[in-house]
C-alpha cells in the first residue's frame, strides 16, 4: 500500500483529500503543520508528498527543506484560488503536479498515481 503524507492547515481540506485518497487505496499520514511533517521524514521515507502552498511563503519554504532533506519525494501543490505562490514554471523539478482548490478528484487521483509510478509522465483521462 502506497503512503501519502499531506501537509495542510485547513483542516476540512485534509479530511476530504485524506477520504478521497483513502477511498482510492492510498494510505494517508496527514499533518496540520510542517513541523511535525519534518520530524515525519526524519525517521521515515515519504515518496509522494501533498502539500499546500499559502498566500505566505510557508509553501515554498516547505519545500525547499524538503528537496534538501528528501529530492526523491515526489510533490504534489494544492493552492487555494487567488493564492500567490510560484508560477508552474518556476517550480522546482521536484513538483510533479499543482492543483488548485477544490481540485478534480480524478485529475488529483490520476497524478498522485502517477508520481508513484516513478514518476512516468502521461495524460489523465
Amino acid at each position: 500500500m502506497h503512503v501519502v503524507c499531506l501537509v495542510d492547515d485547513d483542516s476540512s481540506t485534509r479530511k476530504s483529500l485524506t477520504r478521497l485518497l483513502e477511498s482510492d487505496g492510498f494510505r494517508v499520514q496527514a499533518f496540520s503543520e510542517p513541523g511535525p511533517f519534518l520530524e515525519h521524514l526524519a525517521l521515515h521515507s515519504v515518496a509522494v508528498a501533498i502539500l499546500d502552498i499559502r498566500e505566505s511563503a510557508t509553501g515554498m519554504e516547505l519545500l525547499a527543506q524538503l528537496d534538501e532533506r528528501s529530492p526523491r519525494t515526489r510533490v504534489i501543490f494544492i493552492t487555494a484560488a487567488g493564492a500567490h505562490g510560484a508560477p508552474a514554471n518556476m517550480m522546482p523539478a521536484s513538483v510533479f503536479a499543482t492543483f488548485t482548490k477544490p481540485v478534480d478528484d480524478e485529475q488529483f487521483l490520476c497524478a498522485v498515481r502517477r508520481a508513484f509510478q516513478s514518476g512516468q509522465e502521461g495524460q489523465c483521462r
